[in-house]
């Protein structure tokens, strides 16, 4: 082989492991079909392939004889290192189902308020029939935390509520969401016949979620940032609770608000001119899409 010939990728000039693996057998069995049949090939394809692997090396490997298959000289001295490279890649692929072992055994999920409360429970759930073994860890905050969780590597999936996804993020759209404006039946509001204009809904305080949260970006988004708060609270549960309690008018998800709607706890008021419509988002660090428990619960949320 001359010196150009040797220059390139080692991957041109050493061997696949499919045809070392074919010769090893070849060496073990003393016959060309007994190694096709026990690899799963065909007798021409296997003969192909020690043509072609003889070719690449530019030495003879095999004898062919009506009596079987005999190795070279050169082939015996091929074979030896032939197992040597076997056998290394036989422990790199048990490292490899060690690593992935330990990636499953545990999955760190961190998701805005909203989607923990109300829709990831379900996910969890339905997961762990899938996979028992997985220890499941959940990080509630506001969508900016859940950003800083993913980011700094404490979580392998994130899902949030914003308008934006946040920067260094990829993510994927899971679901659609609407946010009202709710009051106690004794607020002055749930007796209107009219929508409440934009206008109106940015002079009056609100019972809101903090700056930070999807729900609050959503509504500052919509109001050009002029909601003005009443409350500013870390949880939507805390902002459903005093809204419940007649502290004020409140936005929330209509997601969270079903059973206190159903039982007159509170009511929606209509509003126009203001657009209160949001995407959920899965979310992950930019180039690190979602793998094992991870991926699999991505799926789930779009069943």
């Amino acid at each position: 082989m001359s010196e150009g010939e040797t220059q390139g990728s080692l991957a041109h000039r050493v061997p696949d492991l499919g045809a070392l693996e074919l010769l090893l057998a070849v060496a073990r069995l003393g016959s060309l079909g007994g190694a096709a049949r026990e690899l799963g090939i065909t007798q021409p394809a296997a003969s192909s392939r020690i043509r072609s692997m003889e070719r690449q090396l530019g030495v003879a490997l095999v004898d062919r004889s009506p009596r079987g298959s005999r190795l070279t000289d050169a082939g015996a001295l091929v074979t030896d290192w032939a197992r040597r490279i076997v056998e290394a890649a036989e422990a790199f692929d048990v490292g490899a189902q060690a690593l992935r072992d330990r990636r499953d055994s545990r999955l760190r999920v961190a998701a805005s308020m909203t989607i923990a409360e109300y829709l990831l429970p379900g996910w969890l759930l339905a997961l762990r029939a899938q996979r028992p073994d997985t220890a499941v860890s959940l990080l509630a905050g506001n969508s900016a935390a859940v950003a800083e969780q993913l980011l700094s590597g404490e979580a392998d999936l994130g899902f949030v509520e914003g308008v934006d996804v946040p920067h260094g993020l990829d993510s994927a759209v899971i679901a659609r969401d609407r946010l009202i404006v709710v009051t106690a039946p004794g607020h002055a509001w749930a007796r209107r016949h009219k929508p409440l204009a934009a206008s109106e809904l940015a002079a009056t305080p609100l019972i809101l979620r903090e700056k930070g949260s999807g729900t609050r970006q959503v509504l500052d988004a919509a109001l050009g940032g002029l909601a003005r708060p009443l409350i500013e609270l870390s949880s939507t549960t805390a902002v459903k609770a005093a809204a419940v309690s007649g502290a004020g008018p409140a936005v929330l998800s209509e997601l969270v608000v079903g059973e206190e709607l159903g039982l007159r706890r509170l009511v929606s008021v209509p509003v126009e001119g203001v657009a209160l419509a949001r995407d959920l988002r899965a979310v992950w660090p930019t180039g690190h899409r979602p793998t094992g428990p991870a991926r699999e619960l991505l799926s789930l949320t779009r069943g």
